[in-house]
């Protein structure tokens, strides 16, 4: 099993890699050097996760429709392949922004849309394929090792960035951004290499029904528990991944950091997400799910406050330690958080329900970034002070934390399980269709 998980944390990896010059490098650059708005660059990174409605149809869809015998491996290829090809162009197409505007902003569009396509594909699938290939109390184990890998490929990532960019010309970020799209390509296909199983029909188990899409969205609004641990994993995501897109140029604003230095950010961050994802892995069938959840939220939360007293003191000591308090937070609450994701499913459904919660997790980053973006904008054209933007954000991610933390009380796995089976939601369900 564990060179399974292994394979599984390749992809994990080879998708998460795309994701960082886009959100650690590029939205800097074309915040602070090519001087495009904050609300700008948050809707075009935000772009991606307008797809994210499609994970529900492509995990349902998924569980049907197996190709060549695989259910998952065609559409997480597929969606990795769009993924890279994202991050290849995205440099040049912020260049041609700040040179033609408007040509600019519809190749954005494109090559921004092109990398969401990918990761909705691929997530919602490599996601459904971890959840079918372990075994209930093995989820955690898969989580741990998949976010591990994913959070030390994040750092070195990072400090590749940060060291194949200085010194800064676009010639060396558009080669830094080839070189990472090459490398999340190679690790991608060894990932895929033999690891799903070939399905002979009806004997590898329950398949999934053939649900309308308004039927899909009632298997989760239709039943009580779903529909919290959805509007809490929203509320969650948006303020621990909305800040992806502010966290770097807040440390130029507000540090006058350099790109190398913003760039490196994400490398600390990425380091104490690490050792919270390993302190998870150890507190694994000792400590409840909710309990390790609800100290990461806690964690997260405390981050955002002392990000927000490190701006009004202008200290870069006290900005550091809320980047560890909001990785320490944010590695404890995503293993919490993803292990309970993947009990809230039912055997024939899987792909169905992940595409629910994948879908929660891309609109929360599209309402955090967007929110962020517009936010920022709104308070430094009324205050003349862009950094008094990136401290009320900041402060609006903490109180949304605050929020989750309070529904997280709320929710019991076994009244979720109980009601799927009650006929009431079988029933709403039904009703769905007529």
């Amino acid at each position: 099993m564990f060179l399974k998980r292994f394979q599984l944390g390749l992809i994990h990896v080879a998708v998460a890699m795309t994701l960082v010059p886009i959100n650690s490098t590029l939205n800097r650059v074309m915040i602070k050097e090519l001087s495009l708005s904050a609300t700008l660059v948050a809707v075009l990174a935000s772009l991606p996760y307008l797809f994210a409605p499609i994970q529900v149809a492509i995990g349902s869809y998924s569980d049907r429709h197996p190709i060549f015998g695989l259910r998952r491996t065609p559409y997480i290829l597929s969606g990795l392949i769009l993924c890279v090809l994202g991050v290849i162009v995205s440099p040049q197409v912020a260049f041609l922004m700040a040179e033609n505007f408007s040509l600019g902003l519809f190749a954005g569009i494109f090559a921004f849309g092109l990398w969401g396509m990918g990761y909705n594909l691929s997530a919602v699938s490599y996601l459904s394929l971890a959840t079918e290939l372990s075994a209930e109390n093995e989820r955690g184990k898969t989580i741990a090792t998949m976010w591990f890998m994913m959070i030390v490929s994040i750092i070195a990532t990072a400090i590749g960035l940060s060291r194949m960019v200085d010194p800064y010309t676009p010639e060396a970020l558009i080669r830094a951004f080839g070189y990472v799209a090459a490398s999340a390509l190679t690790l991608g296909l060894l990932g895929l290499i033999k690891l799903e199983p070939r399905s002979n029909s009806a004997a590898e188990g329950p398949r999934s029904e053939n649900y309308s899409y308004k039927q899909m969205s009632a298997a989760i609004t239709a039943n009580p528990v779903a529909r919290t641990f959805f509007i809490y994993l929203l509320l969650l995501l948006a303020a621990i991944l909305g800040q992806d897109v502010l966290l770097e140029p807040f440390g130029a604003e507000a540090f006058n950091m350099t790109v190398t230095q913003t760039t490196r950010i994400t490398s600390l961050w990425g380091t104490f997400v690490l050792v919270a994802i390993l302190i998870a892995g150890l507190l694994e069938g000792r400590v409840m799910k909710k309990t390790v959840a609800q100290f990461g939220n806690i964690g997260a939360l405390a981050g955002f406050v002392v990000i927000v007293a490190s701006g009004v003191t202008r200290s870069t000591n006290i900005f550091y330690i809320g980047v560890t308090l909001l990785g320490l937070g944010t590695g404890l609450s995503t293993v919490a958080n993803l292990s309970l994701m993947f009990d809230f499913t039912m055997p024939g459904m899987v792909g169905l329900y992940i595409g629910a919660w994948g879908f929660s997790n891309a609109l929360s980053r599209l309402t955090g970034s967007i929110l962020g973006g517009v936010v920022r904008d709104v308070v430094n054209q009324a205050t003349g002070q862009a950094l008094s933007g990136y401290l009320v954000v900041f402060a609006i991610e903490a109180m949304m934390l605050l929020v989750a933390a309070i529904m997280l009380t709320r929710i019991d796995i076994k009244k979720f399980a109980k009601g799927v089976e009650e006929p009431s939601f079988v029933e709403k369900v039904a009703l769905a269709a007529e």
